[in-house]
């Protein structure tokens, strides 16, 4: 298919009505006057219609100007854009990253980042996989990821503290233990325990106090939440999750011995020297992120 008209014939056109007039464009373009009126000339040649009229000084679109540069502007944010995504390109941007996790982290540690990160990088996917336990650590040994969010750091790879994360037990307001002023260990152990299962494909993990007669394992702290809150048991969650709820059927317990723990989280690049620059990138930004809570 061969077209009529060019990029350089809109963008002409789009910048004589941004400018308000034909020599204010062409000192924005960097050409001539006559350059620009030819250009324009032209375009209207090839269409068969009139877009442009001059008043006074101005030159201003006809309607039927306005109603095709509506329809060409997002042609020249396409090419704006791909011109961009080239760069990006030459520069050896990754096409995709891998943020690996930790299921114990504050989702919002990663997300305020690539708000900011995809304001600058027009090119590159992210996929963000959940992890946990002997998971997280194979994410890092395997290189799977470009970063890591892990709790504790791994041999060998390098680390930076990202945060810290509570662990307090909860339970439902009707259930039985939630009656206990102070229930003890012995009273957890008579109890049903909800557990997050170790993600993970070769050794598994256990973490915690684990001594319930009976429990519920499930894959993350959302499936955990929805057991507790309909009463199936008691469960440590992360403080972050229990304020985002903010569910007064949700009590805090407030168990002997073992009221509450803190669980370090770490950043990481498996790949350490082969990291590529959107992996960097993103990897300062989260940084920041640490900085600026």
């Amino acid at each position: 298919m061969r077209l009529k008209t060019t990029l350089d014939q809109w963008l002409t056109l789009f910048e004589i009505d941004k400018a308000g007039s034909i020599q204010a464009a062409a000192a924005t373009l960097n050409k001539s006057h006559t350059t620009l009126i030819y250009s324009v000339r032209k375009l209207e040649d090839q269409l068969g219609v009139p877009l442009i009229k001059v008043e006074g000084r101005r030159a201003i679109l006809t309607d039927d100007g306005k109603s095709l540069l509506r329809r060409a502007q997002s042609m020249l944010e396409q090419a704006k854009a791909l011109e961009e995504i080239s760069t990006q390109l030459a520069q050896g941007t990754e096409s995709e990253l891998t943020v690996a996790i930790d299921h114990l982290c504050d989702r919002r540690w990663l997300y305020a980042p690539m708000t900011e990160f995809f304001k600058q990088n027009h090119t590159t996917s992210i996929q963000v996989v959940e992890t946990s336990l002997s998971k997280t650590q194979e994410m890092v040994t395997n290189e799977s990821a470009d970063i890591s969010i892990i709790t504790l750091p791994i041999t060998n790879h390098p680390s930076e503290i990202f945060g810290i994360t509570s662990m307090l037990p909860v339970v439902a307001k009707g259930h039985p233990l939630a009656e206990k002023l102070n229930p003890c260990l012995a009273d957890l152990s008579a109890t049903r325990q909800i557990v997050i299962r170790d993600l993970g494909h070769h050794a598994k993990q256990d973490v915690g106090w684990l001594k319930s007669n009976q429990r519920i394992t499930v894959d993350n702290f959302d499936h955990a939440w929805q057991a507790t809150k309909q009463g199936l048991g008691y469960c440590r969650l992360p403080l972050h999750i229990i304020e985002k709820h903010n569910d007064s059927d949700i009590k805090i317990l407030k168990v002997e011995h073992s009221n509450q723990y803190q669980v370090p989280l770490h950043l990481t690049l498996p790949k350490g020297a082969k990291t590529g620059p959107a992996a960097q990138e993103l990897y300062r930004l989260l940084l920041s992120e640490v900085n600026g809570r």
